[in-house]
């Protein structure tokens, strides 16, 4: 696989249900979309079986994501191969030298670090969890972690954005902003924090757990919006 670049900034829809869900996305301009499996807390949307048929069908300037709580470098190698992604957002624990494996043996991967924000957690101690991974990832997302469900990202909850402020403008790697952000609330969100990108996953949601394409459409005009004038 060749080596991923993009000259936009991250705008990332996670979730995606299926290949008419995908193509509406992909329709709607979303061009990076991201594809939650081995998950610890939540129910998967699709197999990666499922993942794979998908991911297989969008277009070559569209960048899948695989977003995992795997967390030993020859499974999330594997798994990677198997989905055909160049990127994977790591959300759970995960040592150093695993990183660090898979980089060596996949350098052009692109891999993505969760950062999660606790209630009442200082950015400090947020950010020195992760410090040690820095020298072998590509970007960090900093995320929501609700201590009431363990859940970690897909909450559908903010978090204090002076925390994410506060790494991003102390982190040499990209950071991008994710947990309960919203057509209504991304342009200040990016405002406050001035990130690389953008995530989004429940907000973009009808009632029945798809995406509803005026959020979505709503949700890049003001992203673009914002991170053009950053």
């Amino acid at each position: 696989m060749k080596p991923l670049t993009f000259r936009e900034p991250i705008i990332q829809v996670a979730g995606i249900l299926d290949l008419q869900e995908c193509q509406t996305l992909v329709d709607l301009g979303v061009s990076w979309l991201g594809f939650p499996l081995r998950l610890t807390v939540h129910r998967q949307d699709v197999t990666e079986e499922e993942a794979a048929q998908i991911i297989a069908s969008v277009p070559r300037y569209v960048t899948p994501v695989l977003i995992t709580y795997e967390h030993r470098w020859r499974e999330i190698h594997d798994l990677c191969r198997f989905l055909s992604v160049r990127a994977v957002q790591l959300h759970g624990p995960v040592a150093p030298e695993e990183v660090r494996r898979l980089k060596e043996v996949w350098p052009t991967l692109w891999v993505i670090k969760s950062v999660l924000v606790k209630p009442g957690v200082r950015a400090q101690e947020c950010f020195q969890a992760v410090e040690p991974l820095l020298p072998f990832v590509d970007a960090l997302i900093t995320d929501t972690e609700d201590p009431d469900t363990g859940a970690c990202g897909a909450t559908g909850k903010t978090h204090d954005w002076s925390v994410s402020r506060w790494i991003v403008e102390r982190c040499y790697r990209p950071v991008i902003l994710a947990g309960g952000l919203t057509a209504e609330n991304v342009a200040d969100a990016i405002r406050t924090v001035r990130p690389a990108g953008v995530d989004a996953h429940t907000g973009l949601e009808d009632a029945s757990g798809r995406k509803d394409p005026k959020k979505v459409a709503a949700f890049l005009r003001e992203a673009r919006a914002a991170l053009a004038n950053l």
